[in-house]
């Protein structure tokens, strides 16, 4: 239990630090000698309404030159916060500015959203986190123009997250901008 509590925080202050240099990469190199470049949580949607959040988190990952789209989905609140879960058939659907659409394929095997206690605010949280991967001839697409929405697929249903040009964080207390995320983020995995 204080695991997750601590990878909540973990993924928050990675997150509050996303702002200051979009490519500050951690490169980790096994011993087997593949390399791993991973860029820090970003926040790309934010719903705050009645003492509930909703957040939704990106990082990117370049292993061994298999680009990977990290996702995850934190909810918080004093009620028990919905559940959402992933499977293989589970997929993110990235509506382009220039009108295209880009599919990336859940690479997560089944999972749903654990349940955590934070007691000094007393709230239920749900964290979801799953990995997806970009189809051939994608990440150009994504490279040149901004995400206007985002539609992911769960195991039971299907959620639209409307994408802001501008988001003034209320919980982070800063700014991002989620609509060039992989414009902006991409060439830090490359």
């Amino acid at each position: 239990m204080k695991s997750i509590f601590t990878t909540l925080l973990l993924v928050v202050s990675l997150a509050l630090s996303a702002q200051q240099d979009e490519c500050k990469s951690t490169v980790i190199t096994k011993e087997d000698g593949v390399e791993v470049k991973s860029t820090r949580e970003y926040l790309m949607y934010e719903k705050v309404f009645a003492g509930t959040s909703q957040f939704m988190f990106f990082s990117l990952t370049n292993s061994d030159g298999v680009p990977m789209l990290n996702f995850q989905f934190l909810a918080k609140g004093k009620d028990f916060p919905k559940v959402y879960c992933i499977d293989k058939a589970s997929k993110i659907y990235l509506q382009l500015a220039n009108g295209k659409i880009v599919t990336l394929i859940s690479a997560s095997e089944d999972q749903c959203s654990g349940l955590v206690y934070d007691s000094n605010e007393q709230n239920n949280i749900r964290i979801l986190t799953a990995t997806f991967l970009f189809a051939k001839g994608t990440i150009e697409d994504l490279e040149k123009s901004p995400i206007s929405f985002i539609r992911v697929k769960y195991s039971t249903e299907t959620v639209d997250y409307n994408m802001k040009k501008e988001l003034d964080s209320e919980s982070m207390k800063q700014k991002y901008y989620p609509e060039n995320y992989f414009i902006n983020t991409l060439k830090c995995i490359k």
